[in-house]
């Protein structure tokens, strides 16, 4: 006799769903359904869910706003977990947030009460758990910048590790951490090891953000109002928000190009190479590929380094751009790009 282990699971968490589309959850639209779909709006849901993943040996993938991720055609063949860990509160000149607060409302939060540091992530599409576990950063400031420490639930452990502060735990569930444990490890800044567009939490799965704490100084009300303006204004002009996409394809190569016919063919190199990053758009525009488009997926006329879904791209037609955009770099500069965004279902 089948054994009907969907019924099991949902006796367990009841709202849990099946085959839910998860192109409506993604900001490139684009996506199979997951075979089972569940949110999580607590930290109580998260582990829940976790424990019932294991109980029925269920590959999980945690899905926060939906940015910077590649679904597969066929979807994802275990249990999607949608957080919506929405705690926003200031305390002093502290911010916590919860992993699923939007990045454009915890810049707006902290611009209205006169906080300077989170003016480049007004207008971003992702949620700070995505944001930390990349390192996002625009405009020549990172999020680590400003993160004072981190809360991650262990997947393997099923143990919290609370922020603390001076031996107290700050805004921490206490429900969660008595039936779980209390853990008095943090992730500071150093210990979430930030690189470019990385993170200890992008190298080690088993890791969850729930929260973070960020610590910011005060600014100027009208200079704070200036800086998010320019920002939103420069991403308007430059950027394809008409057009759905998953953000930057790839990270800004750290490298400097030394090969000295480049640099007569492209003097403009030698200026480039005075950044931290070459950005990627560049190498991929002077390839010719602006405009390239594969069934529904177009690389960009307005910046070469998104990949926007111009109607019904399906996931086969954004792999074929960025390997084209991969192989083409790779002959002409040589340069290696990596890629930024993360595959789900492949």
């Amino acid at each position: 006799m089948k054994i009907n282990i969907f019924a099991k699971i949902k006796k367990e968490l009841p709202s849990v769903e099946r085959k839910v589309l998860l192109k409506e959850y993604t900001t490139f639209k684009i996506g199979g359904p997951a075979k089972y779909f569940f949110i999580a709006k607590d930290k109580e849901d998260l582990i829940k869910a976790i424990e019932v993943s294991k109980k029925y040996k269920l590959p999980i993938f945690i899905l926060g706003g939906g940015s910077n991720i590649l679904v597969s055609d066929k979807g994802f063949n275990g249990l999607v977990i949608k957080l919506q860990i929405l705690d926003l509160e200031i305390k002093g000149n502290q911010v916590y947030a919860g992993s699923s607060v939007m990045l454009n409302k915890l810049a707006s939060t902290i611009s209205k009460n006169n906080f300077t540091g989170f003016e480049w992530a007004a207008g971003i599409p992702g949620t700070v758990g995505g944001a930390v576990y990349g390192n996002a950063q625009a405009f020549g400031t990172k999020i680590s910048d400003a993160i004072d420490n981190v809360e991650v639930l262990d997947i393997k452990t099923l143990k919290f590790h609370p922020h603390t502060k001076r031996g107290q735990s700050f805004l921490s569930d206490g429900n969660t951490n008595a039936r779980y444990g209390v853990g008095v490890k943090n992730f500071s800044k150093s210990q979430c090891k930030f690189t470019l567009k990385n993170s200890i939490f992008k190298k080690n799965k088993n890791l969850i953000v729930t929260s973070v704490v960020f610590k910011l100084e005060k600014g100027k009300e009208k200079e704070i109002k200036e800086k998010i303006d320019r920002f939103l204004k420069h991403r308007k002009t430059n950027h394809p928000i008409s057009f759905p996409s998953a953000g930057s394809v790839f990270v800004n190569p750290e490298i400097k190009i030394k090969n000295k016919k480049l640099l007569v063919k492209y003097p403009e190199l030698n200026e480039l190479n005075k950044l931290v990053a070459i950005p990627s758009g560049y190498f991929i525009e002077k390839c010719g590929l602006k405009g390239k488009q594969i069934g529904g997926a177009k690389i960009s006329e307005k910046h070469a380094n998104f990949i926007v879904n111009a109607g019904g791209a399906k996931a086969k037609d954004v792999l074929v751009l960025m390997n084209l955009a991969q192989k083409k770099v790779k002959q002409i500069f040589n340069v290696n790009l990596e890629t930024e965004i993360q595959r789900i279902g492949f």
